[in-house]
């Protein structure tokens, strides 16, 4: 079992500074300035955007649904190609890694509801109103979906064993060929499973980006999440239930004809030398693998373009050093200087406009800020607790167990893509009539959002366990407790740290949902970060929202640079799977 525990010439600790440095600064800096111009085309737009109308009749579910499923798609392909991309250059470059995993931390920590200003006005300024809305509500729903795959494929290439990457060199593979060998195959379990909680992300979100309100003007557009969101406004319990169960249909859909295929045919890529006795079944993959119209197009569009790339971009099969490894030519370093003095000039002079907003925020709002962060972050810390408790047995049992996961799988993904804040209506109805605090009602509803961050990357690091190992520790006959302490949880630790990190970030993001609900002709808070920022989006008291997100974002970056940055490391240095 200490093949566990081996050092990775690619741990972010070796040499990495785990204190907030300058460059964490200036990005702050950059995004409080993009918030405060998202406030500024805030307050000048005109409020004359058009409503939509939703319809309750059960009769346009269908069409709503193909709406919703057609923005969590493009949505999903834009997280997809950005978490590949961005996870690729974090772990591969180490000047690279400085830059962007700061930025990383910080787009994870901001609300989804503080990027309505920036992303819905400004579209609008620039295009269609009708095209800026539907391309709004994509970006809303990618900025739900993205983050917890971007860390699931840069741990998974932290953490890539020693013998691939001995093997990349000893075959001198080029960028692409180690990519499409080596770094993708290692990284596809994990990158699955987190699509599956992406999509669950997204559909929890899905009423947040499909009708929203910013002070005085009104977005909505048709889909299942609009639907929810009306139908709960109106108290209509039979529309509620029509379209919990549209979503129910549309998530055991993909289910089956989607996910399950590749869960499948994603077991190819594990680490292990023993075949597995009980792999992961799909009834409809095994129709597709009989299909010889399924091979024919599988053969002309999927393996024709992977062909089509190799032969472009695969044609020098060379090692190439490490960007780390490469000295900067001088006309680089000058271009790097030039381009930062520009970017800290035009932060700069944006910034004192941005500081002249803060400071016009009454001091009694900030009082509520500092008391909203520490309520926020108790709810945070209990959320978490309560999700570890039951999320990392149920993984494992899950993960370990192909049977019983295709049983489970399916509740566990329509538990996770359910909205909870469709339900919270009636949750606050018993919290009332019972005279529970509404602490406990935010708590819950932070739990629903966030604990499946951390269920899925448990089933994901538990479905990568190879064989070998598995019957290593039954042959020594490691049992219950040494049996978790030897096996199970030293392989978790990189899974387990990223849904974590994931997690975390949700949980500050749900708050503005948790915590601040409208229902009917009632507005429902607790105290709160998140019950600032969706009170101050609802009102349109844009000092306040740049206040509290900027609270939010730096609170969050801190904790992960502190202290998720640094478990990390641990995971890169001591979990390895080799």
């Amino acid at each position: 079992m200490e093949a566990l525990q081996r050092r990775t010439i690619f741990a972010t600790g070796q040499g990495e500074a785990t204190y907030l440095g300058w460059a964490d600064i200036l990005i702050l800096l950059g995004i409080a300035v993009t918030v405060y111009l998202g406030v500024q085309l805030a307050s000048n737009a005109p409020p004359s955007l058009a409503r939509a109308e939703i319809d309750l009749n059960p009769q346009v579910l269908p069409y709503y649904a193909l709406r919703s499923v057609g923005r969590m798609t493009a949505a999903y392909i834009l997280s997809l190609l950005f978490s590949i991309v961005y996870g690729y250059l974090a772990a591969r470059s180490r000047s690279a890694e400085r830059v962007l995993l700061p930025i990383l931390d910080v787009l994870q920590s901001v609300p989804i509801l503080s990027f309505l200003p920036v992303v819905v006005l400004s579209l609008t300024a620039v295009l269609p109103q009708a095209v800026a809305l539907e391309l709004a509500a994509v970006v809303l729903i990618f900025t739900s979906q993205v983050w917890n795959m971007t860390y699931s494929f840069y741990q998974s290439l932290r953490t890539l064993p020693r013998e691939l990457r001995e093997a990349a060199s000893v075959f001198r593979f080029n960028w692409w060929w180690r990519f499409r060998r080596v770094d993708l195959p290692f990284a596809a379990i994990g990158l699955l499973w987190n699509s599956v909680m992406s999509w669950a992300g997204g559909w929890f979100f899905l009423m947040a980006a499909e009708i929203f309100t910013v002070g005085d003007k009104d977005f909505r557009l048709p889909g299942v999440g609009s639907y929810l969101q009306e139908a709960a406004n109106a108290n209509d319990t039979n529309a509620i239930l029509y379209g919990v169960l549209t979503l129910v249909l549309i998530v055991v859909l993909l289910d089956q004809l989607l996910w399950r295929p590749l869960l499948v045919w994603v077991q190819k890529f594990k680490l292990e030398t023993v075949e597995d006795d009980n792999p992961p079944t799909s009834w409809f993959y095994n129709l597709l693998s009989n299909s010889r119209l399924a091979s024919a197009l599988n053969q002309v569009l999927i393996v024709g373009t992977i062909k089509a790339l190799d032969r472009r971009l695969g044609k020098a099969r060379r090692f190439e050093p490490a960007e780390s490894e490469r000295p900067l030519h001088w006309t680089q370093k000058v271009a790097r200087l030039l381009a930062l003095t520009i970017f800290v000039l035009i932060v700069g002079a944006l910034g004192i406009e941005l500081v002249r907003l803060l400071l016009g925020v009454p001091l009694s709002d900030y009082a509520r800020v500092a008391a909203g962060t520490v309520s926020t972050a108790l709810r945070v810390l209990t959320a978490m607790l309560i999700a570890m408790a039951w999320t990392i047995p149920l993984g494992v049992l899950i993960g370990s167990k192909p049977i019983l996961a295709n049983f489970l799988q399916p509740i566990v993904q329509i538990a996770a893509s359910t909205p909870a804040t469709a339900f919270f209506p009636l949750i606050l109805l018993v919290v009332i009539n019972n005279n529970i605090n509404l602490n406990v009602a935010a708590v819950l509803l932070m739990l629903l959002g966030t604990q499946w961050y951390v269920l899925f990357n448990v089933i994901a690091g538990t479905t990568a366990i190879p064989k070998d190992l598995r019957d290593m520790t039954d042959l020594l006959r490691f049992k219950g407790w040494n049996r978790w302490r030897k096996l199970i949880l030293p392989s978790l630790f990189p899974y387990l740290i990223t849904g974590l990190i994931t997690a975390s970030g949700g949980a500050w993001n749900a708050s503005i949902v948790a915590e601040y609900v409208e229902f009917g002709q009632q507005t429902h808070s607790v105290i709160g970060l998140g019950a600032l920022i969706s009170e101050a989006t609802a009102k349109g008291d844009f000092g306040l929202l740049t206040a509290a997100t900027l609270t939010m974002i730096i609170v969050v970056v801190t904790i992960n640079r502190y202290f998720w940055r640094r478990l990390y490391r641990i995971a890169a240095e001591r979990y390895t799977m080799e």
